[in-house]
Formats: C-alpha cells, structure tokens, sequence
C-alpha cells in the first residue's frame, strides 16, 4: 500500500529531521512551508523522497488542503513538526494497511510532552488526531484558521499505539504560540460574524482554566498542569481580544 507524507512547515529547523526520519516508509514526502528563515528547507532537501512547496501562510487549513492536493497517493500520513512516531506506531500503522479491509481514517491519541517531561492530565488524556487517512474520503473544512478540523466522508478507526506530542519546548515559546492561535481563532470568529462581550470574554477564560486545572486534573502534574492550564486560558482571552481588533 503506497502512502503519502505530509507536513506544513515554518522554522522547523530544531524538528524537521526527526519527523521526516517518521516518513521512512512512505513512498513520497509533501512538505508545504511558509518561506521558512532558518534551515528548514536545506535540512529537508537532503531527503531523497521529499518536495518541497512553498506558499505564503494565510492559514493552517489552506496549507494542509495545499498538501493534500500535491500528493500522489490516496492514503496520507500527515504529521506535525513536533510529532514523533515510535517504533510500535510505525508497525501498527504499516499493518493496519496491509489487512484486506481498512477504516477510510485513523485518530492518532497523542503522548503530550513539556519540556521532555510526560504530561498526563492537564486534558491531554483524550487529546487525538486525524494523521492517517484516505484523502478521497477526507478533506479540512474551510473557514476554520487554526485548529483545523477534517471533515471524513467514510469510516473511521482508532490505532492503539500514542503518537509522541513534543508541542513545548518551553515556556516561553508555548506562550507565543497560543497567543498566536488565539489570534487565528478571533478572526475566524469575526469571519463568521460573532460579537464581542466582555463578559463572554472572562467568563470563558475563567472556565478554560478551571477545566484544565481541576476538572482535567492539571493540578496533578504540577508546575507543568498549572503552566498549560493558565496558557490554555490565556489562547482564549487573546481570542477575544483579537475578535474585538477585528470589529473596531
């Protein structure tokens, strides 16, 4: 069963090498990037299997449509930069497509990482997915800027195995990060035509945090529960902050 890989890229330079080293079995590697800065691309063309688009980002899920229509195969595999797939996922994933009848897409669970250390609640427990699929049967709905959501026209299954989520590498990066989707996330909202209130604001940045923190049990991974709880929280004030820019 031949199969794609595929992974939108910008600045990955510290990642690239590991997760296209995930692609060993595919037949092809799609790599969408964003005009990347650093040495993302010059690590990644000394992979024989990979090409290479570049695109200016507008949003994550016109770059991963991008890199669905770019490959050649019906099954894809599409990774994160700071995803990792182990040696028992690689098999699973490889048996899976060998048998005579297959699902039309996989939900990956995810092992989320903080700075290395293994994190277990924090509302990661249930964190999955879609990274194996059939992109006849499957496409990313247009309109969402971040947290991009595929739309499955067919089967669906779940694999065993956790795929490796490495999304912190410190504090401080994570921070803009989640700064950054909660940018995305208040321009999709004013795209759809959603109105600002302060007190859906607070109220929602207030129970974000009392999810993650108590409801999801982040107090029981420590430091690094109370770290995602309040970042999670902050991605949804900056959400708002960002809805009400767009309406001035």
């Amino acid at each position: 069963m031949k199969i794609s890989g595929l992974i939108i890229t910008y600045n990955e330079e510290k990642n690239i090498r590991e997760v296209l080293e995930c692609f060993d079995f595919c037949d092809e590697i799609i790599i969408v990037d964003s005009f990347s800065t650093d040495k993302t691309v010059e690590i990644a063309e000394q992979f024989p299997k990979v090409k290479i688009i570049q695109n200016t980002f507008e949003d994550f899920t016109k770059q991963r449509n991008l890199a669905l229509d770019a490959a050649t195969n019906d099954w894809v595999l599409f990774l994160d930069g700071d995803e990792r797939i182990t040696a028992a996922l690689r098999k699973e994933i490889i048996e899976e497509l060998q048998k005579p009848t297959q699902k039309d897409a996989y939900y990956f669970y995810r092992k989320f990482y903080f700075a290395d250390k293994p994190i277990n609640y924090s509302g990661t427990q249930t964190d999955k997915n879609f990274r194996l699929f059939r992109k006849s049967k499957a496409r990313y709905i247009a309109g969402r800027k971040v947290h991009e959501t595929l739309e499955v026209n067919g089967t669906i299954g779940e694999l065993k195995n956790k795929l490796l989520h490495f999304s912190v590498s410190d504090y401080e990066s994570y921070k803009k990060k989640m700064i950054h989707y909660g940018a995305l996330k208040g321009q999709e909202l004013a795209a759809k035509g959603k109105k600002y209130s302060l007190i859906i604001q607070y109220s929602k940045t207030a129970f974000k945090f009392f999810k993650a923190y108590i409801l999801r049990l982040g107090i029981l991974d420590g430091k690094e529960g109370y770290q995602l709880s309040y970042l999670q929280s902050l991605s949804v004030f900056e959400t708002y902050e960002s809805l009400k820019k767009e309406q001035k």
